[in-house]
């Protein structure tokens, strides 16, 4: 019966650790974690907003699992224990994706970046075949 318990109790410290660093700013884009979305994706700005925007209710999801793993414990009944190891792994679920859809929301209001100038461009008027200075009346 402890095994039950401890799936919520270990995957609520995982998800609850990965959330602290997401509020905290410490994930990075070359990892495999945190809000992954294209909008999340296109700059380091983006990357660090939308995870500390998710790092609270994610950070939530994973408290919520703990105690519920740790509830579960308390239960007289094996079927307590696995309602309560359910329900805390389902709650926590609901809170990551809610807060990885807050994230991704917050990347979206981030700007997207500037394409970058074609090789051996800076700053003229580039068109088709090349670069070139266009007077006034050309336009």
């Amino acid at each position: 019966m402890f095994a039950i318990a401890l799936v919520p109790i270990v995957l609520g410290l995982l998800v609850g650790f990965g959330g602290f660093l997401g509020f905290r700013e410490r994930l990075t884009r070359e990892g495999g974690t945190g809000v992954r979305t294209e909008a999340a994706l296109r700059s380091e700005e983006a990357f660090k907003l939308a995870n500390r925007v998710a790092g609270l209710p994610t950070m939530a999801g994973g408290a919520i699992s703990v105690l519920t793993g740790l509830a579960g414990l308390a239960m007289p009944t094996t079927g307590g224990l696995i309602s309560a190891a359910l329900a805390g792994v389902l709650a926590m679920l609901l809170l990551v994706m809610g807060g990885g859809v807050l994230g991704n929301r917050a990347a979206l209001t981030v700007p997207a970046p500037a394409p970058a100038a074609p090789a051996g461009c800076s700053g003229c008027a580039c068109g088709a075949g090349g670069c070139g200075v266009f007077k006034k009346d050309d336009a």
